[in-house]
């Protein structure tokens, strides 16, 4: 599909990348910008980067990529725990330490060689080679509903609700604090830290808007678990709130205090559990749930400091 316009004055200003997700919503703002790096966009006959603010009378042009088959990565028999699956979507409750999709160090043992086994054929290319039917991520550390695509309506239905936020999706967050409030919001950007690239941080110098509301679901002696409902899905975003708010989730060995902190709990990840997942079915456009309990770790750790 191949696009062109012109800047006009409500545009100008705009980075190019965000300018073209607005315009195309089928697509997230990270696929337009492998877009515009692998030289698919111009500006004016030109190639710029993702970051090029847009002057009116300038002129983008370019095409979106056809989907890459995804047949350069392995499909492998990994167990998956499936909580719901049809023609048009699949929703696994992941385990704590499943990578969600390959990258460097992780080519393979991912969620999406799992799928490719377990779905064949019928997973959505938009996502692209490695990501393919991936709409969304937990981080490897965090288990919980994860949904994926297995075709393209599906996708792009998925990825616009995200976009709009109006996914609805909970958390339950072990925090190292004894929280008095019975419950509160976080609205503070997140961005790269400024110094530390593998991390982020609320007081990056352009972070990206970020809201997440929380309530306490059970205090316990030196911990407290949270419910957590995200506005927004930015990466780290919950990790990154609660730690600035003097609430770091337990056994986080990036925001949480070390690994020295996890091990002392007996955890072998942060204690973030994804518990429900809520969309508007691509196809019916009805309204669709599901939910998954804390699991035995997390449990265990609850008991214990209740105890």
């Amino acid at each position: 599909m191949s696009f062109r316009f012109e800047v006009d004055e409500s545009t100008a200003g705009r980075r190019l990348d965000r300018a073209l997700a607005e315009r195309m919503p089928s697509l997230s703002r990270a696929q337009v910008q492998r877009m515009i790096e692998a030289g698919a966009v111009e500006v004016s006959g030109r190639r710029v980067k993702a970051a090029h603010r847009l002057r009116a009378g300038e002129r983008v042009s370019g095409a979106v990529p056809e989907p890459v088959p995804a047949d350069r990565v392995l499909s492998e028999a990994i167990p998956l725990s499936v909580v719901f699956e049809d023609s048009d979507l699949i929703v696994v409750d992941k385990p704590a330490g499943l990578v969600v999709h390959p990258a460097a160090g992780h080519a393979s043992g991912t969620l999406v060689n799992a799928l490719l086994h377990h779905c064949g054929d019928s997973l959505s290319g938009v996502g692209g080679v490695l990501r393919p039917g991936i709409v969304h991520r937990l981080d490897k550390g965090t288990s919980g509903l994860i949904v994926a695509a297995k075709n393209d309506l599906a996708h792009r239905s998925l990825a616009a609700q995200f976009k709009r936020h109006s996914i609805d999706r909970e958390y339950l967050a072990l925090v190292r604090a004894q929280v008095s409030a019975r419950s509160g919001s976080i609205d503070a950007p997140i961005g790269r830290h400024p110094t530390d690239r593998k991390r982020f941080s609320t007081r990056a110098r352009r972070g990206r808007h970020a809201v997440t509301h929380w309530r306490v679901e059970r205090r316990l002696n030196d911990l407290t678990l949270l419910r957590v409902r995200l506005e927004t899905g930015r990466t780290h975003q919950i990790r990154v709130h609660l730690a600035s708010a003097g609430m770091p989730v337990a056994g986080d060995p990036v925001y949480g205090g070390g690994r020295a902190v996890t091990r002392a709990l007996g955890l072998e990840r942060q204690a973030l559990h994804a518990t429900r997942l809520g969309f508007e079915h691509p196809r019916s456009g009805e309204a669709v749930g599901f939910d998954s309990p804390l699991p035995d770790d997390l449990a265990r750790v609850v008991d214990e400091a209740a105890s």
